[in-house]
């Protein structure tokens, strides 16, 4: 698929952006076809876990300014229409997603790196808002997603400010679950992503709806939505199974049902 590299280790799906020559950038192309690739692996009821990361020296630079005409001049709908697919993939995905930032993730390039579940960044990673500096305001979704990963105050900082954040400082700060030195970013990412693999799915995804559920409910609502989620997972095959390795005092052996 143009643009986006699929591979595949055992029960991880890869998933490139395949654009080095600009660093990645965003174009309706370019995302399309990621939202479409992201479809076309979790199709595959083998594939129990992704991993998304750039192809080159960079993850994601943003915006192709270049390709903003092909938005049309309803630059909202045009963004709803090309851009919103492939991040509500990657956020409503149904298995779990590990972002392995390699080189720059700037402006939407930031915001698509936190659309995952977690970000391992290569040692020389760099993030950067960016928009402020040609007096615009975040967008797709970095203002929804920033503050709850890392505070408003910081998430301001960064917008406002336009600092590099460093991989070791994303660490820091609760952005980044993982630094690792360059050559062992696919090798990191694909260890979690196999450790993820190999969880209970349906549980996994579950917890991660309830997590973003719980930003906008009161807590004695989340606390019942938590119980209404159980007494469905709960019978599921990987739950029944779950319960019955730790009467046996076994580990469990997950299938993702």
């Amino acid at each position: 698929m143009a643009g986006v590299k699929q591979a595949r280790d055992g029960a991880v799906g890869i998933l490139t952006l395949d654009e080095p020559a600009s660093l990645n950038a965003m174009t309706p192309d370019l995302l399309g076809a990621l939202a479409a690739a992201v479809a076309e692996m979790t199709g595959d009821e083998g594939i129990r876990a992704l991993i998304l990361t750039g192809a080159g020296r960079g993850f994601c630079s943003g915006q192709n300014l270049k390709a903003s005409e092909a938005l049309g001049e309803d630059i909202a709908a045009g963004v709803m229409r090309f851009y919103w697919p492939a991040f509500k993939a990657l956020r409503e995905c149904r298995v779990p997603v590990v972002v392995a930032v390699n080189g720059v993730a700037a402006g939407g390039g930031f915001s698509l790196a936190m659309a995952g579940d977690m970000i391992v960044a290569a040692r020389s990673a760099s993030f950067i808002q960016v928009f402020s500096r040609i007096a615009l305001v975040p967008d797709l979704g970095s203002t929804w997603l920033l503050p709850r990963l890392v505070g408003r105050q910081r998430a301001l900082e960064l917008m406002l400010l336009n600092e590099p954040l460093t991989a070791e400082r994303a660490q820091e700060i609760g952005l980044v679950r993982q630094v690792v030195d360059d050559a062992k970013l696919m090798d990191e990412a694909l260890a979690l992503a196999r450790r993820l693999a190999d969880g209970p799915t349906q549980a996994l995804v579950a917890t991660r709806a309830l997590v973003e559920e719980s930003q906008h409910a009161g807590y004695e609502a989340q606390f019942r939505r938590e119980i209404e989620v159980q007494a469905t997972i709960r019978k599921s095959a990987d739950a029944i199974e779950g319960r019955t390795a730790f009467v046996e005092k076994r580990k469990a052996k997950f299938t993702g049902k």
